[in-house]
């Protein structure tokens, strides 16, 4: 049986243990244990970070010590999966570049905060995460982000009417698979049908 371990915390807006427990329970419809822990020192125990397959972090902003985040670097690096969503991977730790490099992308702005409506364009439908999916609006923020150039963009949204900006994407660290999704500022968006599905393939793409 595959193993995810799902990390949360952080800023409490983001409703990071709803998030967790509504992931967690996307993995376990697919038949992967879950451990939902509420602090970072899970990384750092060895017995707990030697059986997982998947790490799920939601945890928005905060800091991280060396001791917590090596272990992190090093599982993910070595093959463990790393996925997540919005502001609980993509604006986590914003003061650890290497995270950021790892994950391939770091939050900037979300203009008009939350309640924009927005389209989220689907551009890789050949993918496996994405097969089958049409675009589709939300109402939410709209993360805009600085973005790693070699990730695979699976989905994207407009600004401004001109500046596309990835949504959804694949990149691998190491031998790690890493899964992003901006989408996600709360439970209730995380449980739109196109946003758990895309987090639900995205999970278990990145276990394998």
């Amino acid at each position: 049986m595959r193993h995810a371990l799902l990390v949360q915390g952080g800023w409490e807006g983001h409703q990071p243990l709803a998030v967790a427990e509504l992931l967690a329970s996307l993995l376990r419809e697919e038949g992967v244990a879950t451990h939902i822990s509420d602090t970072l020192d899970s990384f750092c125990d060895e017995s707990l970070m030697a059986k997982v397959d998947l790490i799920v972090p939601v945890w928005t902003m905060g800091t991280i010590t060396s001791e917590q985040l090596q272990p992190l670097l090093a599982a993910v690096h070595r093959g463990v999966g790393l996925a997540g969503c919005h502001g609980g991977l993509g604006d986590a730790f914003r003061g650890e570049p290497e995270f950021q490099y790892m994950v391939g992308g770091q939050w900037v702005a979300h203009p008009g905060n939350d309640g924009v409506t927005y389209d989220v364009d689907i551009v890789n439908p050949a993918h496996p995460l994405t097969d089958g999916m049409e675009g589709f609006s939300v109402c939410s923020e709209q993360y805009y982000m600085h973005v790693d150039p070699d990730i695979e963009v699976l989905a994207t949204t407009t600004f401004f009417n001109r500046v596309r900006m990835p949504v959804a994407w694949t990149k691998t660290y190491g031998s790690g698979r890493v899964f992003y999704c901006s989408l996600g500022h709360q439970a209730h968006i995380v449980a739109m049908p196109p946003v758990s599905l895309m987090m639900r393939r995205g999970m278990v793409w990145a276990t394998k």
